[in-house]
């Protein structure tokens, strides 16, 4: 590791009071708040902590946006306020050589479009497709008990997956629906969760930090829907690293 991106690393830590006394931190860079990778990964990460609270971790998020969007962004996914840092742009992003994604010229939502389609972002498509397969080797979203509401018209519980696929992993068309439904909340809130289109492409990152601030694991995303190395469980390289 670059002594260069270390102090990337350090000044971050340094501009926002970046503090903790746990063993290990946390910092994940986002894209736009607006993201699908930013809100999925936000709820994953707020399950994991409720799900390991007695573990000696602190983390803390960047993500491009605003003040209004930030609240409205905690709101729903359960991630706290004071865990969470916006930006105006992706200053931050350029100068630890964060993906910026894709580019040819025609503005943010030509290039997105253009990513989900699986160009400059290979993962993509196989990605969506599982969300609708399914996955045998990941676990599942919702228990039997959640109440699910998609576009205001269309309830249902978890029951339903259960009923139709069983339990135990990832049913088929669940993560889409999960995903539906962030993109349903992104698409109602898209003026104050879309500082700007022009960073639609932007792609985000996540380092891990020992108690002496040095970057234990790191990950840069380059493609939608490829927050992790491994996306059937995408906080699991915690686990390996924090684990007594």
């Amino acid at each position: 590791m670059t002594d260069k991106f270390q102090n990337g690393i350090d000044n971050i830590i340094e501009k926002f009071h970046f503090k903790s006394r746990k063993k290990f931190k946390l910092i994940v860079l986002f894209g736009l708040l607006g993201d699908f990778d930013t809100f999925e990964y936000a709820i994953n990460l707020v399950n994991f902590i409720k799900n390991n609270q007695d573990k000696n971790l602190d983390f803390f998020a960047i993500a491009i946006g605003n003040q209004n969007g930030k609240e409205k962004f905690c709101k729903f996914t359960g991630l706290p306020g004071e865990n969470l840092i916006v930006v105006s742009d992706n200053q931050i992003h350029n100068e630890l050589k964060v993906s910026r994604g894709l580019d040819i010229g025609l503005g943010g939502w030509i290039n997105m479009l253009l990513m989900l389609s699986g160009i400059n972002s290979f993962k993509t498509i196989k990605e969506v497709f599982r969300g609708y397969s399914g996955d045998r080797e990941a676990k599942q979203i919702y228990s039997e008990f959640d109440k699910i509401g998609i576009l205001e018209f269309l309830n249902f519980s978890g029951n339903s997956f259960k009923q139709a696929f069983g339990d135990g992993y990832l049913r088929p068309f669940e993560l889409a629906t999960f995903r539906l439904n962030n993109m349903n909340e992104i698409i109602q809130n898209w003026g104050d969760y879309i500082v700007d289109e022009k960073y639609l492409p932007q792609r985000g990152a996540s380092f891990l930090l020992n108690e002496q601030n040095q970057v234990i694991y790191k990950f840069f995303s380059s493609d939608i829907l490829g927050y992790s190395s491994n996306m059937r469980d995408p906080l699991g390289f915690l686990s390996n690293f924090i684990e007594e």
